[in-house]
């Protein structure tokens, strides 16, 4: 039994059921760690808008996350927390909001994320003219980069010091920006930073090629997983669904069947954290075994499934593995 207070909690009262898995699947993380793996963790949802950077930065000062895959949205609202965490407003009855209600949020600049508002003067403006700056300096210098080594820059230049909100310790993009942690964010369009980026291209102010595509993310998640799958290999670690994990699981089945590498080794440890269910074709909801049939999960590959809200499980989790 652990001395350590989260995890001594979970061991003496979490033995059913999801509880249950949740344990397991926490075990199994910290021991493919120790056999010498590495593991990506993949960040759907708002889960940085629901301050998972409390547990997720430790977790990569750590080194229990070799590379994440995260939606453009998770890539930005993490900096947006960062640089303006007092202007956030929180709408706990925002199940019994009228249509009117939300207009009204809309004409206060409060974009309504479940039941916290991100302010988008302070959050989207504030973050806007320094990546800008970071876009518009490569550009000029003929130089392209991915979206989120944009973002590196922009936290590593200071420009934001002036504006923190919460202790950077909090940060998990800070935290991964100073250990250059390898990250992949597919759909990257699909965000607000994606969104503006968009608009300056349509005003001809920036060229779309400026920004690296999510082909060439792939291409290059290729060549980091055949790098660093030997040995016992790479776990995945996917917190929801949808594209954030989708997209990189794909990259062993495609390595195994359109560059026909058949020494190519199957992912090494499975978790994931879901609460959609399995109907019509759901990746999100889909069970570990049917990865087996797409050719991403071995037979004896280690699946756990946790069918709870990622919000209480993931800093769970996280803090058993973390020893807290």
């Amino acid at each position: 039994m652990s001395n350590s207070p989260i995890s001594a909690f979970i061991e003496k009262h979490y033995r059913h059921f999801n509880a249950a898995a949740l344990v397991d699947a926490a075990k199994g993380y910290q021991l493919h760690l120790a056999e010498g793996g590495k593991m990506m963790v993949t960040l759907a949802g708002a889960m940085s808008t629901a301050e998972l950077g409390l547990s997720l930065a430790e977790m990569i000062r750590q080194d229990k996350i070799d590379i994440i895959s995260c939606t453009g949205a998770n890539l930005e609202e993490d900096i947006m927390n960062l640089v303006a965490h007092s202007h956030y407003k929180r709408v706990p009855n925002y199940r019994d909001l009228t249509p009117q209600e939300e207009w009204d949020l809309l004409e206060q600049g409060l974009n309504r994320v479940t039941d916290t508002c991100i302010p988008e003067e302070e959050a989207f403006r504030r973050l806007q003219k320094h990546i800008h700056y970071q876009w518009k300096k490569a550009e000029d210098a003929g130089e392209r980069y991915f979206p989120h080594e944009y973002m590196y820059k922009m936290l590593l230049s200071g420009d934001l010091e002036q504006y923190y909100e919460i202790d950077p310790k909090n940060s998990w993009m800070l935290a991964a920006a100073e250990k250059n942690l390898p990250i992949v964010v597919p759909g990257w369009e699909d965000s607000t930073m994606g969104n503006i980026f968009a608009s300056y291209c349509i005003k001809g102010e920036l060229k779309a090629s400026t920004i690296k595509s999510g082909i060439e993310y792939m291409v290059w998640l290729a060549d980091w997983y055949k790098n660093n799958s030997e040995g016992k290999g790479v776990g995945f670690f996917q917190i929801g669904g949808g594209i954030a994990g989708d997209f990189p699981i794909c990259v062993v089945p495609m390595m195994y069947q359109d560059l026909e590498m058949h020494d190519i080794p199957f992912w090494s440890y499975f978790c994931q954290i879901s609460d959609s269910t399995t109907s019509y074709g759901s990746y999100s909801g889909a069970v570990p075994n049917e990865k087996i049939t797409w050719g991403k999960l071995d037979i004896d590959t280690p699946k756990f499934v946790v069918e709870s809200d990622a919000t209480i499980v993931a800093p769970l989790m996280f803090a058993y593995i973390l020893g807290w």
